[in-house]
Parts: structure tokens; sequence; C-alpha cells
């Protein structure tokens, strides 16, 4: 499946775009099939029909205020003055503080990697700790120190920078 509205591909499973932040399903101008940008009511390249192609809707309209309303007052969204679009996901940014102490505290059991959203390393911290009987969770209280340094992991799985708090 492809992101309708920037014809990223999407993985399995996934409720929203990591490019463009569109729900799956939502959005217009790419083929949810093939991914490859439309500009009629069926893809040129694979033949899928495109459901609910609104011809007098451009790219440069989809997120205009006026299209998105209730009771004829339209949603607008002050921050950067943008407008509001109800199909945008947002990623909450992860506390660095908050993984460094779980790292600390329980990082043998790959808490703070699980906060991260890296539950592969998660699950292999687990297995390592009870393999070495306990002392696999040094690993974890290292990199607890380490986060909150902010020497080594300074992301989350998403790609989304660790905030200060």
């Amino acid at each position: 499946m492809y992101c309708k509205n920037c014809g990223e591909k999407l993985n399995e499973g996934v409720n929203f775009c990591f490019n463009c932040g569109f729900k799956s399903g939502e959005g217009q101008g790419y083929c949810d099939r093939c991914g490859v940008k439309v500009n009629g009511a069926t893809c040129s390249n694979c033949g899928n029909v495109i459901e609910s192609y609104n011809e007098n809707l451009k790219k440069d309209d989809y997120n205009n205020k006026n299209y998105y309303s209730n009771n004829d007052q339209s949603y607008y969204n002050s921050y950067n003055n943008q407008n509001y679009n109800p199909n945008y996901v947002t990623r909450r940014q992860k506390s660095k503080v908050a993984a460094g102490v779980l790292g600390i505290l329980v990082g043998g059991l790959g808490i703070h990697r699980f906060y991260l959203g890296y539950v592969g390393i998660g699950i292999l911290q687990i297995v390592v700790t009870i393999l070495t009987c306990g002392a696999g969770s040094l690993w974890g209280f290292i990199e607890g120190i380490l986060i909150l340094c902010g020497t080594t992991i300074t992301t989350d799985a998403d790609g989304v920078p660790l905030s200060d708090n």
C-alpha cells in the first residue's frame, strides 16, 4: 500500500505515513496501489480506480482551511500560522530523562528501549540479562547514563529527536 498524499510505500499495519503524516487511506494525488502520481480518476500505471477523486481539488487547495469545515466554521491551527489538517498525525517527542532513568533503574529488562520504540533490542537485552544471570543488565545501566549525557541514543525508533524534559 502507498500513501495517497505523497506516494511513499507504507509498511503493513501502520496507521499513518511516516513521510508526510497523513492517515493511511487519506489524501489525494497518488495511487494507493502503486504509488504513482495520478491526474485523473484512474491510475495510468496500474489501472486502479481512484475512489473519491475530485477534479476541482488541487494539491495547493487540499490544506485550505475552507475545505475542512464544521457548521460553516473553518478549523484553523494558529501554530506556525498553518491550516488545521485532520488527516495529519503528529508524533510526540519522548523524554530523554525518562529513557535515561528507565535505563539506569531497569535497563537489564530493556524497558528504556521499549519506551523509545526499539522493540528488537529491548527483547535482546532481556535475553542477554537472563542468559548471563543478571550480568547483562550492566548494558542497560550504561546505556541509561549515555542517554542522559546525550552521546548515543538521541532519537526514538521513528527518528523523532528526544526532548530534554
